[in-house]
């Protein structure tokens, strides 16, 4: 018996010991690559630019979580030749079916959207994770705050298509998208 205990305590202690290795040696790479994938995002939601959007935001506090916290998002510049040409930044909808859904939302200078792109979410594949689609991403390009009623899934009276099966999805990304909307006018737009 006490030989048995030796022998799964060693093994378990190796297994952790590995698990640890492969975690620091994989936790970089994964790090770059999701870095790589906010940079493409970027691309795919503003129109062209030639500055370092990376390093060119302004980090502003847009309220405060239930533990009292300061929420802070990042409003990251799109810039070409020196003049701003939209403003790229990450909401999160907590109200998704499957988590959270991170989004990635770029806004002109008049407040309207250019572009969306989902970077995670857990929805359901084949019917919430419809949201991932171009075609439906695209439905949200030129809105903004002004359309009112309109930004919202047609379910519920707007231009916004919803999936058969799957309404929760598409009616937290307009959620978070109009939040967004809402947090670049009050402290950025202007200024």
């Amino acid at each position: 018996m006490f030989r048995l205990v030796a022998v799964l305590t060693a093994i378990c202690i190796i297994a952790a010991l590995a698990l640890a290795e492969v975690y620091e040696v994989t936790k970089g790479p994964i790090a770059e690559q999701e870095r790589l994938r906010v940079l493409r995002g970027f691309k795919a939601v503003l129109p062209p630019f030639n500055n370092d959007i990376e390093h060119d935001y302004k980090e502003v506090i847009v309220g405060k979580d239930k533990r009292g916290r300061d929420i802070k998002i990042k409003f990251h510049i799109g810039r070409m030749n020196g003049k701003p040409v939209g403003t790229a930044f990450e909401v999160i909808s907590k109200e998704g079916y499957g988590g959270d859904i991170v989004i990635l939302m770029g806004v002109d200078k008049e407040g309207k959207i250019t572009g969306i792109e989902i970077i995670k979410h857990a929805e359901t594949p084949g019917l919430g994770a419809n949201i991932t689609n171009k075609k439906w991403r695209d439905e949200f390009k030129g809105h903004s705050l002004a359309d009112g009623p309109k930004l919202a899934v047609k379910k519920d009276g707007g231009e916004i298509d919803q999936f058969t099966g799957a309404t929760i999805s598409p009616r937290a990304v307009v959620k978070a998208v109009k939040w967004g909307l809402k947090m670049y006018e009050e402290k950025f737009k202007n200024g």
